[in-house]
């Protein structure tokens, strides 16, 4: 800093650094000042026009009486304005009746997005692309069958099939023909898929009954997908020896959808099964 100001006249503080590097104390510009008074004033109104000043646990209420839930509050009733025309229609026509209406059908689908997400998403994907073990509803491969009306039972009263397991009455070598069998996507060829029973839930073409549940065995397309390190064999396999919803076998595979009757409304069910057979796979 030096001692003697070399820049005279200058209106500087004296402050001088590296011979010429100084301080000055010129006056902000008026565009500054203006906008600076303007913010402070702008400051005190908001204070009295929106709440604003802390007082104990609460704040100062403005005299707008503005709040965050209020107009969150009058947000939802104008959503809720354009929907009503819908939501109205929706309450005296079928699931079939709404996909046979394009507008209708559209609005439901929008509208039951965020139902899904909330409520299946979990287990089937945000898509319907399924996830570990859990089913596809994006295919047109459907255990119970693909129809509106079944889909809508399915969401309102879940479902719970039961494969016995086989693991008592089946030596580890009749095990390994039928996985071939099965494999090959020939299950009916195998002699055995008739002596243990097999064709009592899935026909006699192997081909599964919708009535219960029953899978298809000729295409290729498995409800369970195999553990890591484990092959497609090894986990047929499993599931021929150890059943599914087995109660006497510890080991048995569990697969439950849950009833959604008793936590959405009727119309929440009818918006989810149009949403559902939307993806692509209801029939």
């Amino acid at each position: 800093m030096a001692d003697n100001n070399p820049f005279p006249g200058e209106n500087n503080t004296g402050h001088i650094w590296d011979d010429n590097l100084r301080e000055l104390s010129n006056p902000p510009p008026r565009w500054w000042m203006i906008a600076f008074w303007a913010s402070i004033i702008w400051f005190f109104g908001y204070g009295v026009l929106y709440p604003m000043y802390p007082i104990g646990n609460e704040s100062t209420k403005g005299v707008m009486g503005w709040t965050q839930i209020g107009e969150y509050n009058e947000g939802v009733d104008e959503v809720e304005a354009v929907r009503a025309e819908f939501e109205s229609q929706l309450k005296g026509m079928s699931a079939k009746d709404v996909l046979a209406d394009p507008g209708l059908s559209e609005y439901t689908v929008a509208a039951a997005k965020v139902l899904f997400g909330d409520n299946c998403a979990a287990c089937h994907g945000g898509g319907g692309q399924g996830g570990p073990n859990f089913p596809v509803l994006a295919d047109d491969d459907w255990l119970y069958g693909g129809a509106i009306e079944t889909i809508e039972q399915t969401i309102s009263m879940g479902r719970k099939g039961i494969m016995t397991a086989h693991g008592k009455i089946i030596s580890d070598d009749e095990l390994g023909k039928l996985v071939t069998a099965i494999e090959a996507g020939n299950p009916a060829g195998e002699p055995l898929f008739m002596q243990k029973g097999c064709i009592a839930c899935h026909g006699m073409d192997g081909k599964g009954m919708q009535v219960l549940g029953s899978a298809n065995l000729t295409d290729g397309i498995y409800r369970f997908t195999p553990e890591e390190g484990q092959s497609r064999s090894e986990s047929i396999a499993y599931t021929i020896k150890h059943g599914v919803n087995d109660a006497t076998d510890p080991a048995s595979r569990v697969a439950e959808m849950p009833s959604f009757g008793d936590r959405l409304s009727k119309d929440d069910i009818k918006k989810l099964a149009v949403y559902v057979y939307k993806f692509g796979g209801g029939q």
